[in-house]
């Protein structure tokens, strides 16, 4: 489809439009992974355990969510 054809779907106010869309190439920015390895204290890592299971996620997602969280915090000072 070409631009404008698209564009004059959008206009008409076609809801239908990311049906027309190849969305198996979208990529968002800053999303890419990267892989690093840290070592923990073992009573940490307990702890980070205690919470993952108490909210029902793994280990990786919580560090995950903590460390965006305070980067996020320090990012808004």
């Amino acid at each position: 489809m070409k631009a404008k054809a698209l564009d004059k779907k959008f206009d008409d106010n076609n809801s239908d439009i990311i049906n027309s869309l190849d969305l198996s190439t979208m990529k968002h920015r800053n999303q890419e992974q990267k892989r690093v390895n840290v070592d923990f204290p073992i009573w940490m890592i307990d702890s980070l355990d205690k919470e993952a299971n108490r909210v029902g996620v793994t280990r990786q997602s919580i560090i995950k969510v903590w460390l965006a969280e305070r980067i996020e915090q320090t990012a808004n000072k």
